[in-house]
């Protein structure tokens, strides 16, 4: 495998990872500590390969994906959405604004890579210097 493809993949191994760090964390109180495992599994995992940490911008994305869930979940937002049907009418209040939270979604998904292409192109320090003939 080379050495791109290696460094994306374990990127997107991360990018779950950090998901699921930041799933667990924001539904601590109900099922974040069933998903904390998941995410822990996942560190031992990446973190015992062979140059695992080269994807660790991935886990900064991985926040990325409950914001981009969050922002979902609000659309109709913000303040008060309410549906009607045959059987009655629902409403849903309190709702968030998702154009913020999509915002941040897509800095945070677009700093991991950013900074993995940082990582990849910066030289290497302490390398032994070339003979000269």
């Amino acid at each position: 495998m080379t050495s791109n493809r290696r460094a994306w993949l374990l990127f997107a191994g991360w990018l779950l990872t950090g998901a699921c760090y930041l799933l667990a964390l924001l539904t601590v109180l109900s099922i974040g500590l069933f998903v904390l495992p998941i995410a822990v599994a996942g560190t031992v995992v990446l973190a015992t390969r062979r140059d695992g940490s080269r994807g660790l911008p991935g886990l900064l994305s991985g926040a990325s994906l409950p914001l981009f869930l969050l922002a979902y979940l609000n659309r109709h937002g913000p303040g008060t959405y309410c549906t009607t049907s045959a059987g009655g009418s629902s409403c849903t209040e309190g709702l968030l604004d998702p154009w913020p939270v999509l915002a941040v979604g897509l800095l945070v998904l677009g700093a991991g890579p950013a900074l993995l292409l940082t990582i990849r192109r910066r030289p290497v320090h302490g390398s032994a210097p070339s003979p000269s003939l």
